[in-house]
């Protein structure tokens, strides 16, 4: 790791993807680094962005925040920056720039988990700090990429993934820990409950869905939202991260929203229950997991029943409380962001302490 440490704490960002939540989170180190500073006890500099769309610039005393900041949403336009080009360059900025963290924000493959579990493994294995959001490397190659990231004495963080900007990770790590923790079931795509509510406002699928891409919350293929792949990706990070499991996708059955239609939603509200697509786990007695992703009718009492829009929300059950609801964003560029913020937060804290 390259240590700039000054006068004041500093550290040397790489942003790999730089889409709508890299695109935040450069938004909230450039907007008042004085304030920043203050809040934070570190400043954060971005000394390199590498897209597959927009191309690639490395600048290792920092990118001109203003220029990156105006970048438009045009194929190559990092070539119109100083140092820039046109093309990506992840490998060789992951591997030998001077940055000391490398965010991970590129679009999740449910079905290799690349590049992006690359991208983790490079970074780590040089000696950088990691924040991702990506779901991929921790579906796939998660205990390798912990035991890469403890032998090389690096944080490898990851709140983002599950809950968005909710700190449903450390919230379950450290405010539930020794609770004895045996079961969790949460909406934890806002894509799919934002989709379901318009629903049962009226609107057909197709509609839903248009609108849910409109307001950044689905990606242009949003298959992995509404088929449950999303969810089943998030079950199993979470579940592994509890219990130390080795939870894989062929291990969780799974079922998205694809098979209910506008007259079972708007039947359901009727009866007063709401459809919602939910991913949960339980640990069994004899120590395995037990995993699924389906679509549920729950009651309107029930706790999850009324969370609506993109909000996420998770029920864990424990030996000692019982059921403990947290509850919270779960889709958003500025909210991912702010959990790729907590990520470098923890980094930091690891670092000092």
């Amino acid at each position: 790791m390259n240590d700039n440490t000054n006068v004041s704490t500093s550290y040397n960002i790489a942003l790999i993807g730089f889409g709508g939540v890299n695109r935040a989170l450069a938004n909230i180190i450039a907007t008042d680094p004085e304030a920043f500073y203050h809040e934070m006890g570190f400043n954060l500099r971005i000394i390199a962005v590498s897209d597959m769309f927009l191309g690639s610039v490395y600048s290792p005393e920092g990118i001109d925040m203003a220029l990156l900041i105006g970048l438009p949403a045009a194929q190559g336009a990092c070539a119109n920056l100083p140092n820039g080009k046109a093309t990506a360059d992840n490998e060789d900025i992951i591997k030998n720039s001077n940055a000391d963290i490398v965010v991970e924000a590129t679009v999740t493959n449910s079905v290799t988990g690349q590049p992006a579990t690359s991208h983790c493994r490079w970074a780590l294995s040089s000696g950088k700090h990691v924040s991702t959001t990506n779901k991929g490397p921790l579906a796939f190659a998660e205990k390798e990429l912990i035991d890469l990231a403890l032998n090389n004495n690096v944080g490898f963080e990851y709140e983002g993934v599950v809950m968005s900007g909710t700190p449903v990770l450390r919230f379950a790590d450290k405010l539930l820990k020794g609770s004895n923790i045996n079961r969790f079931a949460g909406i934890v795509n806002g894509t799919a409950n934002y989709v379901l509510g318009l629903v049962e406002q009226g609107q057909s699928f197709a509609d839903a869905i248009t609108s849910a891409q409109q307001q950044g919350y689905a990606e242009a293929d949003p298959s992995a939202d509404i088929e449950g792949k999303d969810v089943m990706l998030k079950v199993i990070v979470l579940a592994n991260r509890l219990w130390n499991a080795n939870l894989t996708q062929d291990n969780v059955q799974c079922e998205g929203i694809t098979g209910l239609t506008e007259t079972m939603v708007k039947e359901a509200v009727a009866e007063g229950c709401h459809w919602k697509l939910i991913g949960k786990a339980s640990k069994q007695d004899d120590g395995s997991i037990v995993a699924s992703v389906s679509p549920e009718k729950l009651p309107i009492e029930h706790p999850l029943a009324g969370i609506g829009g993109a909000v996420n929300a998770i029920t864990f059950t424990s030996g000692m409380l019982g059921d403990v609801t947290v509850s919270g964003p779960g889709a958003g560029r500025i909210e991912t962001a702010y959990a790729i913020l907590s990520d470098i937060i923890a980094i930091h804290q690891r670092k000092e302490g």
